[in-house]
């Protein structure tokens, strides 16, 4: 049955000739269905990094180096401005990795980093804008959010992020060393431009469906799971005939399937996961075409079918 909704899939997306470069379909162990439109390669896999961020920070919670209440100024006090707002003291990982710092706006996102913005330090950068909002009031996607957490994580383990994954995840997963953008002064964007294979990027989801546990060693603490992939924020406001804001966890969308949940990049770089089903599914595109013809292929053709 599974492989029949798959090829049926396949044969939709390959009739309305949409741009799609690979997609997988597992279990938290073995591939079940895979078709490459093209030749899988590494490519960059934008946001879908955050959820990797996110990640890390449940390791380093777990581990006692860090907590969802610790203040992004107490580690970091020497950034603080002589006369800041109020609300800038307030921000805490769990703001952070719910999108809720307060600062209101979309932040250093691929173009802003591409033309130079926050040269050369991006901490002085957030510290100087103004705050919009009470920190955990209010939603607002900004990379710049993802980054802060992700320096919040290497100041508390004393690693960079990159290092930090490698020896806690990707080495285990078997995943590599990825080409990963870093900043100005050499650390890891904490939200973006990671780069993987398909068949690489989607482990993350299985070790998510495995609550945490690859190979029988469990690499991120249960609790963790459960609590990064639950709505902790509403999404809103809701973009018009959006059918995947269904709210926000620690770096991972909240989808419109029971239980389910997704790390999402631009431009079609998604792994779901379905726990009621067991399954995940991932798949890349390519930065042409439009993913809004894909995403409803998905959501009419797989996701309401399995």
């Amino acid at each position: 049955m599974l492989e029949k909704i798959f090829q049926n899939f396949i044969h939709y997306i390959e009739d309305r000739k949409l741009f799609v470069e690979g997609i997988i379909i597992a279990d938290e162990k073995r591939i079940l269905c895979k078709h490459n439109f093209v030749p899988e390669h590494e490519r960059n896999i934008y946001s879908h990094t955050k959820s990797y961020m996110s990640t890390a920070a449940g390791i380093a919670i777990s581990e006692g180096r860090l907590s969802l209440d610790t203040r992004f100024v107490d580690l970091f006090p020497e950034y603080v401005p002589e006369q800041a707002d109020s609300r800038l003291h307030k921000i805490t990982l769990k703001n952070l990795l719910t999108m809720s710092s307060g600062f209101g706006k979309p932040y250093l996102m691929g173009e802003d980093r591409r033309n130079g913005t926050g040269m050369p330090d991006y901490i002085t950068y957030m510290m100087s804008l103004p705050m919009e909002y009470e920190p955990g009031e209010r939603f607002a996607y900004s990379t710049a959010d993802s980054i802060l957490a992700g320096r919040m994580i290497e100041q508390a383990v004393g690693q960079r992020l990159g290092e930090y994954l490698y020896y806690h995840v990707f080495s285990k997963l078997g995943q590599g060393w990825p080409i990963w953008e870093n900043d100005p002064m050499g650390h890891p964007i904490g939200g973006g431009s990671m780069f993987m294979t398909l068949t690489n990027m989607m482990k993350l989801g299985q070790l998510y469906l495995a609550n945490g546990v690859w190979n029988g060693e469990q690499i991120v603490d249960k609790s963790w799971v459960k609590e990064a992939t639950t709505k902790q924020i509403d999404t809103v406001p809701i973009p018009e005939n959006e059918i995947w804001w269904c709210g926000y966890g620690y770096q991972f969308w909240m989808s419109p399937y029971p239980k389910a949940y997704r790390a999402d990049g631009m431009y079609g770089q998604v792994t779901t996961v379905l726990p009621e089903k067991g399954l995940i599914v991932a798949v890349q595109c390519p930065e042409h075409g439009d993913f809004e013809k894909v995403k409803q292929a998905l959501h009419e053709c797989l996701f309401t079918q399995i």
